[in-house]
Order: C-alpha cells, then structure tokens, then sequence
C-alpha cells in the first residue's frame, strides 16, 4: 500500500512540475503577421508575463503599444483582451503548443475574425 501511494504521489509531483515548465514558457516575448480586414499584413508582439494562472503584458502592432487585460491560462489555452486608444476592446484566444514553441492565436477584431501563429522572439 505504501508503495502504490509513493508512486501516485511522485507521478502526481512529475506532472505538476511539467505543466508548470510549460507555464513558465510562455513568459517572454512573441511575434506573428496577421492580414488586417483590408488585406494588409500587419506584425503583431506581446510580451507576456505570467504569475500562475494570470497572463499579463503588452501588445504592440504598427508602433502602438497596449496592456494586456483579463489574462487567463488554463492548461495550454489562454485569453485575454486589449483596448485600443480608440476603446476598442480585442478579444484574443489561443493555444499554447510547447513542443513547436508556438501560439495559435484567434482575434476578434470588431467583428472580424483573424487568425496568427506566434513565435517566440528570441
């Protein structure tokens, strides 16, 4: 009995300790182009932050910079939303994919539904 508890409890360690390596790779800074409503290609970064299950951070496209809102991980999916200057607020979902070191990302940019995949700026 003690044996199949000591074995559980480490398998339970190893995972926790996994999942929280892939949390903590998405702290730093990620870029990818996305095709603007018009047709125009446009470069997207953010620089995440993350502290358990909050995402924070910046935006920046074309020179303007914004916060990152409402940050939320859950296991490799995250949300959040930006603001513009204009008050337009930017829903974002997407997934973490650790192995290819990636983001796919799905905006909601007033109606108009973008999709990036976001690499990690090294």
């Amino acid at each position: 009995m003690t044996k199949k508890l000591f074995t559980t409890a480490a398998l339970v360690c190893c995972f926790m300790i996994c999942l929280a390596a892939a949390v903590a790779d998405l702290n730093g800074k990620w870029s990818g182009p996305v095709k603007s409503p018009e047709g125009e290609e446009v470069v997207l970064t953010y620089v995440f932050k993350i502290d358990g299950n909050k995402l924070t951070g910046t935006g920046e496209s074309n020179g303007n910079t914004v916060n990152i809102d409402d940050g939320k991980i859950d296991g490799n999916d995250i949300t959040f939303k930006v603001t513009t200057s204009e008050g337009d607020v930017i829903p974002h979902t997407g997934k973490f994919y650790p192995e290819a070191d990636s983001i796919s990302m799905n905006i909601d940019y007033k109606g108009a539904k973008l999709h990036t995949t976001l690499k990690r700026v090294k």
